[in-house]
């Protein structure tokens, strides 16, 4: 069996990669972490990301079985629902999702929410296989960012979602509601121990200092080898403590607020209000001046 044919879709405006992967023996693909495109100063969206994608995919003759998102992200909104509407694919996320639901329901009075994941067509297990084509899937469970982050095991490839960065960036936050940085060890040591050929392939791409280019493959040699953070020989303890220091200093991302209140309804929008039209709210802390 062929490994399968891989094209990557940068997002500068989000720093997100998006992938198309098929299966180049039966066409049948899957996309994974889709952006869209989303004007924070006067709220404009647009499908034009997500376009590019699925004429990709047109050109390869793929047609898409699933949307896997790999959390809720808090950088980008996702455009699941656009490509499943064009594709009919099934839009796939972490089982853990109803306890991101159950946190951010109550910040956004988000009374339309299921709580338990219902938004989604598949709540994916540790462990759980899915097929498109003659590709299988492997789920991995991976908390530590969030509690419902989860990586994809495709052949010889691992999605890992936002648990690491380039070698050179490190490891993702773990500072959002339901974080764990002593999880997110954990999470990313299961990927360790894959074989040291295994690629990985990053979410997110934010150029380290000193490096003039964007890039988001990997491999679990080079990640055990040179990660910044969580290279072989640091400890459990020693991680935990540098990434509580470091999310310390880490303002929210720019994004975080219409993405996650997005994103937890698998990219929907809240619902109509009396006007006929759709908001995003920002919920207000700090005193308020009167």
């Amino acid at each position: 069996m062929s490994g399968p044919r891989i094209t990557a879709f940068f997002d500068e405006a989000t720093f997100t990669i998006t992938y198309l992967v098929v299966d180049p023996e039966t066409s049948r693909a899957v996309i994974i972490d889709p952006v869209l495109d989303y004007d924070h100063r006067g709220g404009s969206l647009s499908t034009r990301s997500a376009q590019a994608v699925l004429d990709a995919a047109a050109g390869q003759g793929a047609q898409i079985d699933y949307i896997l998102e790999t959390h809720v992200h808090a950088d980008h909104l996702s455009s699941a629902p656009f490509l499943k509407a064009q594709t009919g694919a099934q839009i796939v996320i972490g089982s853990g999702i109803d306890k991101v639901q159950r946190t951010f329901a109550p910040v956004f009075h988000a009374d339309d929410l299921s709580l338990n994941g219902a938004e989604f067509d598949i709540l994916a297990t540790d462990g759980q296989v899915l097929q498109f084509g003659n590709q299988q899937i492997e789920v991995i469970h991976m908390p530590g960012h969030t509690p419902a982050c989860v990586a994809y095991h495709i052949g010889a490839n691992v999605f890992v979602g936002d648990t690491l960065f380039m070698p050179d960036y490190g490891t993702a936050r773990c500072d959002f509601p339901g974080g764990d940085a002593a999880a997110l060890y954990r999470s990313i040591h299961k990927i360790f121990a894959l074989p040291p050929e295994t690629k990985l392939w990053m979410c997110h791409d934010y150029k380290a200092a000193g490096r003039d280019h964007y890039a988001w493959e990997s491999d679990v040699a080079t990640q055990r080898a040179h990660n910044v953070h969580i290279h072989d020989g640091v400890t459990e303890a020693d991680f935990v403590a540098m990434r509580q220091t470091r999310d310390k200093g880490l303002a929210p991302p720019v994004l975080l607020l219409p993405s996650v209140q997005v994103n937890m309804r698998a990219g929907h929008f809240p619902p109509v209000e009396a006007d006929g039209k759709r908001y995003l709210k920002i919920p207000l802390s700090g005193a308020i001046p009167t």
